[in-house]
C-alpha cells in the first residue's frame, strides 16, 4: 500500500496535531512548532483508513464538478437558487439579473469573464451588507472586506481585522452565506477554533452545523471550471 502523502505542513503555536482533508483531496497537517516529522508520520500511520476514506469522498465530489461551457441554457446558482442563463439583445449591461440570469448576445464570446465579474460585484455588495448587519448587531469592528479567488476556503479573518470571502460564496444559500459571515466575524473575538469560538458562533446560529454540512456536501456545486 503506497505511503500517505502530506501535501502541506502548517506549523503554529498550537498544542496538538490536526489533520485536514481539503476539497481537492489534499492532506494538510497543522502541527506545533515542536512536533517532529517522525512524530507526525507516526500519527498519520494510525489514521490511514480515515485519511483514505475522506480523500475518496472528496475525489468523488471533484469528479462530479460541472464542466461549464458558459453558454445559454446552462444553469448557474445564485444565493442557492438555480437560474438558466438566457441570451438577450439590447441589455443595458453585459449581465443582468431580474428574476432570470440574462447575458447580452454581444458578449457571448467572452461570457465567462463577464459572468465572473457580475458574480464578484454581487458577492462584494451582498456580503458587505450582511457583514455590516451582523457587525452592528454584535458591536464588533472590522477594518475592511475583500472578495478573493479562494476555491477551498470560504472566508478568513486577517490579523489586521480584514475579512476575506471568496466570491463563489454568493452561489450558496443565503443562510449559508450568513454562517460564513458570522464565522469570520467571531474570529474578531476569538482568533482560533476553540470551544469559546464555537460557543460564540452557536450563540448567533444554534444550528450552524447544518450550514457546515451544506458546504461540506455541496462545495462541488460552487466550482467554476471550464
Amino acid at each position: 500500500m503506497p505511503e500517505i502523502k502530506i501535501d502541506q505542513i502548517i506549523r503554529s503555536h498550537r498544542k496538538t496535531i490536526g489533520l485536514q482533508i481539503t476539497n481537492d483531496a489534499k492532506l494538510i497537517v497543522r502541527a506545533p512548532f515542536f512536533a517532529s516529522e517522525a512524530h507526525i508520520h507516526r500519527l498519520i500511520n494510525t489514521k490511514v483508513s480515515w485519511i483514505r476514506s475522506k480523500q475518496e469522498i472528496f475525489k468523488q465530489r471533484l469528479s462530479q464538478r460541472l464542466i461549464r461551457k458558459f453558454e445559454p441554457g446552462e444553469e448557474f446558482l445564485f444565493l442557492g437558487q438555480a437560474y438558466t442563463l438566457v441570451a438577450v439583445n439590447d441589455l443595458p449591461k453585459a449581465v443582468v439579473f431580474d428574476r432570470a440570469l440574462m447575458i447580452s448576445k454581444q458578449v457571448l464570446g467572452n461570457a465567462r469573464d463577464h459572468l465572473e465579474y457580475w458574480y464578484r460585484s454581487q458577492a462584494l455588495e451582498y456580503i458587505t451588507q450582511r457583514v455590516e448587519y451582523y457587525a452592528q448587531l454584535t458591536g464588533l469592528k472590522y477594518r475592511s472586506i475583500r472578495v478573493n479567488e479562494a476555491t477551498t476556503r470560504w472566508g478568513s479573518c486577517g490579523y489586521r481585522d480584514t475579512l476575506n470571502f471568496t466570491w463563489r460564496l454568493i452561489m450558496a444559500p443565503a443562510r449559508v452565506v450568513d454562517y460564513v459571515v458570522i464565522h469570520e466575524l467571531m474570529h474578531l473575538k476569538q482568533m482560533n477554533h476553540s470551544r469559546k469560538f464555537w460557543a460564540e458562533v452557536s450563540h448567533m446560529i444554534p444550528d450552524y452545523k447544518q450550514d457546515e454540512r451544506w458546504l461540506k456536501h455541496n462545495s462541488h456545486l460552487l466550482a467554476w471550471d471550464a
